[in-house]
């Protein structure tokens, strides 16, 4: 067997197996809750996340990553259910996946190399913060408040959960403590007849083998126009939460996964998810935490998530339904506790400022809107803030040879924000008849550049001066002759 193989799912698979299951146990609420904010049938969320989990830990590219169907996918094609119907629906999570696969296919993942760290800090608070307060809809029965008893027994369980998965490990580390929790409160309330809300409240899970269905929604050109735009905003939204996820997977595991491999597979999951009726996902940051901390490392306990959801809508429903909404939300509170980055914190007054900036912009927007906006946002501010301390950085050293000719040797990179800055290190009316413009250490980067270099050029030209250009690196010259720009221009 070889090695890799057996690496990737056969180490330590006991432990990975725990964790697969433990991960089940909380992937179910959430695809329940994501499925009835979509407006769709709760199980089309189960089955996209049977689809999208397994086919994701069988062939992506992260080994331990856990993805199912989203919150942030969720909101997306809420509009789209509700105007078209659920064949649509099917159609678009279809066009999405394979969109997901074309920009795998394209090698577009290494782009999530140019996601700063601020930007993943916001990223990882801001679900933090989504995360928990999705927690709390658990605490209203009928859309209003618990009050009274139940209240007070709803937070108790709670409380007890959360003592059980930060003091076990204390103890033992033989099992899951997320798993000994669910488990080990479950059984409480069975016992001791505790009237509390269980995952049975939240909708009944039984259900059959999905079956091979082709959307309804006609092949013409009106469909697309319907579908295309929420297949785009899918699969972006999709791609960054996975790519996102992806990285912070890579640093808590100190490994390094395939980003493109992860894309194509999520994309194959979804066009396979929509063709059997499910909804659909991409990676999951809570369940992957949760799967993470139990110890998965391995192909096989993502694996054994899908599949134990599969076995739960099949065989196990009359069980499953029977645990304590209270152990999910204790559980799913840690987690938000542990994917915080709480260190973010303690930094925001020693990075710089517009670093702190980005920080909190994007956990707030991430809040307040989605993921794609928050991260783009994020995205433009330190991009601008790059171009700006760059666009500052240009100096010249200025000197005279023996011919009388004055040497202008600028230092820094040359692109559109530093131009203006450029421009003002000339004195053309005061300078001698002849000016050497000195590249060695001159970077041009863009078509401004450029422009700026023929401007100044046609400067001293009106002044009746040259300015003659020396030390062009070949790709200075290549750009420039890519360009159009002659070499007698330059030379003067």
């Amino acid at each position: 067997m070889n090695l890799n193989f057996r690496e990737q799912w056969f180490s330590n698979a006991r432990q990975n197996f725990l964790a697969g299951l433990t991960t089940s146990f909380a992937l179910v609420p959430e695809c329940i809750a994501f499925a009835l904010v979509a407006q769709v049938n709760p199980l089309m969320g189960l089955y996209g996340a049977v689809f999208i989990c397994t086919i994701t830990a069988l062939f992506g590219g992260r080994p331990a990553m856990i993805s199912g169907a989203a919150g942030s996918m969720a909101v997306v094609i809420v509009a789209l259910v509700a105007r078209h119907g659920v064949e649509y629906l099917l159609a678009t999570v279809v066009l999405g996946g394979l969109l997901m696969v074309l920009f795998g296919a394209l090698r577009l993942g290494k782009l999530i190399r140019m996601v700063p760290h601020p930007v993943m800090l916001g990223f990882v608070n801001g679900l933090a913060i989504i995360i928990a307060m999705a927690q709390f809809e658990h605490f209203k029965q009928g859309g209003r408040w618990l009050e009274g008893a139940p209240l007070l027994l709803m937070c108790a369980l709670v409380a007890l959960t959360m003592a059980i998965v930060y003091l076990l490990p204390r103890l033992t580390r033989a099992a899951p403590p997320a798993l000994v929790a669910i488990l080990g409160v479950g059984l409480l309330c069975h016992f001791l007849d505790v009237p509390t809300r269980t995952l049975g409240d939240m909708a009944h899970i039984a259900g059959g083998l999905p079956t091979l269905h082709w959307p309804a929604p006609p092949l013409e050109r009106e469909t697309l126009r319907i579908v295309l735009p929420y297949a785009l905003l899918m699969s972006l939204v999709g791609v960054l939460e996975t790519l996102l996820t992806f990285n912070l997977t890579d640093d808590i595991t100190a490994t390094r996964g395939q980003p493109n491999r992860e894309c194509v597979a999520l994309g194959a999951a979804n066009v396979v998810s929509g063709l059997f009726g499910g909804m659909g996902g991409c990676a999951m940051i809570g369940q992957t935490m949760i799967n993470l901390s139990s110890g998965g490392r391995t192909r096989l306990s993502g694996a054994t998530s899908g599949v134990m959801i599969l076995l739960f809508i099949l065989f196990l429903s009359p069980l499953i339904e029977r645990i304590p909404l209270a152990a999910l939300v204790g559980v799913m509170f840690v987690v938000a506790q542990q994917t915080f980055a709480w260190g973010s914190l303690r930094v925001l007054g020693k990075v710089p400022r517009h670093d702190a900036l980005v920080i909190v912009a994007v956990t707030v927007i991430t809040v307040l809107t989605d993921l794609a906006t928050a991260v783009l946002c994020g995205i433009v501010i330190a991009a601008l803030n790059f171009a700006w301390q760059h666009a500052r950085e240009i100096r010249a050293d200025i000197a005279e040879n023996q011919a009388g000719e004055k040497i202008y040797t600028p230092h820094g990179t040359l692109f559109f924000a530093s131009t203006t800055h450029f421009q003002e290190l000339f004195r053309p009316q005061t300078d001698p008849g002849c000016v050497v413009l000195d590249c060695r250490y001159l970077h041009l980067a863009d078509h401004s550049a450029i422009a700026a270099l023929e401007s100044l050029c046609e400067r001293y030209g009106k002044a009746g001066k040259r300015v003659r250009v020396t030390h062009l690196s070949q790709r200075n010259q290549s750009l420039l002759e890519r360009a159009g720009v002659g070499a007698a221009l330059l030379q003067g």
